[in-house]
């Protein structure tokens, strides 16, 4: 976490030039400087330098920061807005505690049994509540094995095969079990063994977001021992995770979109003539970087077309808790991304992100899925895939 003094020599490296303005969604937006990276930088320098005075319409336009850091991947100055954004927001944090809705979401996403068990409730209640409280989807139900990752009959023998783990994450254990099912599937017929291990936590990126140094790193600890004596890698299926996840477990960590596509020769899928939408999110985009595998998979399905979703702002809003925090700004976002759903003519819409699913799906009727989950259906049966040892 950046301290107070390096605040102000990162933020001195910004340049002033201009060139985050039109990748920033908040800019694109509301057309406001103070809405800007540049200009959030410039406050940040202000606050750290004693030259301008915190106010509630500064700290506004710090909160309204998405983190979506598209501003890096164009910053010719290479300024690290992630990790500046990340310590002002551990700075306002100490003068400004978080609202209500925030400390609540960061409690029950840093206490998984607590989280699932009002996942649990959530569901039963989801068709008796108003719309105003039922800020995300309904949960999917509950199985026996949720969480507990197994191959799939016919897949190569475990003494002859690739071990890997697999990061859970918090709320996506309660809504990810098909995808973490097709992942084990995928990863079979690839001749990889997947494992759950027990003892997990949430990745902490939410916390660290939000300013909550502490408990970021206390989560971050708690998966380093979750994940010790690992054999092979880690495998994160949120793109929003992965940062976070990495920065705990180091070089082992790998997204799973680009591990299979490492291993696509060993796959086969069967041929699918539908049209999907596809949206990549931001963190897949700007700090992943595992676009491009997940459209090499994608393109191995036979008959497949593949419409990218970009509509809009640049980002759908998501961001984290921002969609639960502020779901009527959030929605803003959101909006040009769904009505160029509605124009495509797409029969399901795919995200690598869990957030940015569950926001996506709030507002479509159409099917929101992984894509990992979509390609584990596309899977043909393992007597047609690779199934001896990898080579």
């Amino acid at each position: 976490m950046p301290a107070l003094l390096d605040l102000t020599a990162m933020a001195d490296r910004c340049v002033q030039c201009g060139l985050c303005l039109p990748a920033c969604p908040t800019y694109r937006l509301e057309a406001l400087e103070t809405e800007s990276p540049r200009g959030r930088i410039a406050l940040v320098r202000a606050w750290e330098q004693h030259t301008v005075a915190p106010t509630a319409s500064g700290d506004a336009h710090l909160d309204h920061c998405l983190g979506c850091r598209r501003c890096e991947s164009v910053c010719p100055a290479h300024v690290e807005y992630g990790r500046l954004l990340v310590g002002a927001r551990s700075a306002q944090r100490r003068r400004r505690p978080p609202g209500w809705r925030q400390r609540a979401i960061e409690h029950v996403t840093a206490r998984p049994a607590l989280l699932s068990a009002l996942l649990r409730v959530y569901r039963h209640l989801y068709p008796l509540l108003p719309a105003r409280l039922r800020p995300i989807p309904r949960p999917p139900r509950a199985r026996p094995d949720d969480g507990i990752v197994v191959p799939v009959p016919g897949a190569p023998a475990p003494e002859s095969i690739e071990s890997a783990e697999l990061f859970v994450g918090c709320v996506a254990r309660g809504y990810e079990a098909r995808v973490r099912a097709a992942l084990a599937r995928l990863c079979a017929a690839a001749g990889v063994r997947l494992r759950v291990r027990t003892g997990q936590a949430c990745c902490g990126s939410l916390h660290a977001h939000a300013g909550d140094a502490d408990t970021a790193q206390a989560l971050a600890a708690r998966n380093r021992a979750a994940f010790a004596g690992s054999d092979g890698p880690v495998l994160t299926l949120a793109s929003g995770c992965h940062e976070a996840v990495a920065e705990a477990l180091g070089a082992t960590t790998v997204d799973a979109l680009g591990f299979l596509a490492e291993r696509a020769p060993r796959l086969a899928f069967a041929p699918r003539h539908e049209r999907v939408a596809l949206h990549l999110p931001c963190t897949q985009r700007n700090v992943v970087g595992s676009d491009a595998a997940l459209h090499a998979l994608l393109a191995r399905v036979p008959g497949l077309e593949v419409v990218v979703i970009d509509a809009g702002f640049g980002c759908c809003g998501a961001a984290g808790t921002t969609m639960l925090t502020d779901p009527t700004r959030a929605a803003r976002f959101r909006r040009p991304l769904l009505d160029a759903l509605a124009a495509s003519g797409a029969t399901r819409l795919l995200s690598a992100n869990i957030g940015c699913r569950l926001h996506l799906a709030g507002g479509t009727a159409l099917p929101v899925q992984h894509p990992l989950e979509f390609l584990g259906d596309c899977l043909q049966a393992p007597s047609h895939a690779h199934s001896g040892p990898p080579t």
